[in-house]
């Protein structure tokens, strides 16, 4: 049996998102900066995709078919990881559709690293004296 005209559309409309999205999309090209951190850039992406088509009567043996297919795609940068002396930290770009709940998340691993060096400075010995 042989293929229908809508596996063709569709095939060609997903190989064209596969070249438009793949893992350098989502984890961008490493950036370089003179002392040596290295930042990568991290984006949000989203796509959809919708194909569809009607076979006609027709009363020749050829057969009669219309169809289309589309697919569209989003591409939001949502944060950057920097790497500099081989600690990696995230830096989350601000979003104003965040709530607050998202907010505080976000916010939780900087106020921890800020909370435990305040512990760090309050013990005996701490400073090396």
């Amino acid at each position: 049996m042989s293929e229908h005209p809508l596996q063709g559309l569709m095939d060609v409309a997903l190989q064209r998102i596969k070249d438009m999205v793949d893992s350098n999309t989502i984890i961008g090209e490493p950036i370089t900066m003179a002392d040596g951190t290295l930042i990568l850039p991290v984006s949000k992406v989203s796509f959809g995709f919708a194909s569809g088509g009607s076979d006609f009567p027709s009363k020749t043996p050829k057969e009669l078919f219309g169809g289309g297919s589309g697919a569209g795609v989003s591409i939001s940068p949502i944060a950057f990881l920097v790497v500099k002396d081989g600690n990696v930290r995230m830096i989350q770009l601000a979003s104003q559709d965040a709530s607050t709940a998202d907010r505080i998340i976000n916010a939780l691993p900087e106020t921890l690293d800020k909370l435990q060096e305040l512990f760090k400075k309050d013990k005996p010995g701490a400073d090396g004296q």
